[in-house]
């Protein structure tokens, strides 16, 4: 099998896995078979840690449906715990504010350091934007 096969190869097994639970839901199971999935499925609840087995609890209790627990009086969203999730948040906001400050403070000096080597150069400034000056520079004086 290759690579590019596992993609259809799932999608096969994921129609085969449809049409049977489609067959078992149309026939009712008897009630000694239903009885053993039940406890097959107590047993595997009782295997899992503590916190998933609340949670497994709650949805079959609640017909299987999810119920997102929380609330301003919910004990795992209490006040010190907002801070600790929106600390990380804040520290990359701070990173990026001081990136740009830092950058834009080079970008001056940058600047700066051009305007005092053109403001004190022996040249006029006018010099450096004339095409002449600049083939001059580049080739050096005419040959006699």
């Amino acid at each position: 099998m290759t690579h590019a096969n596992a993609p259809h190869q799932e999608v096969l097994a994921d129609r085969f896995g449809l049409k049977i639970a489609a067959g078992l839901n149309e026939q009712p199971l008897p009630h000694d078979i239903s009885e053993r999935l039940r406890v097959a499925r107590l047993q595997a609840i009782a295997r899992v840690p503590k916190l998933q087995t609340q949670s497994a609890h709650a949805i079959s209790m609640s017909g299987g449906a999810a119920v997102l627990g929380g609330g301003p009086f919910d004990d795992r969203f209490n006040l010190f715990n907002r801070i600790a999730s929106a600390l990380p948040l804040l520290a990359l906001a701070a990173g990026l504010v001081f990136v740009s400050v830092m950058t834009d403070n080079d970008n001056v000096r940058e600047i700066a350091d051009i305007d005092v080597q053109l403001l004190t150069d022996d040249l006029p400034p006018d010099a450096h934007t004339d095409a002449g000056f600049a083939q001059f520079l580049k080739f050096g004086p005419p040959s006699p």
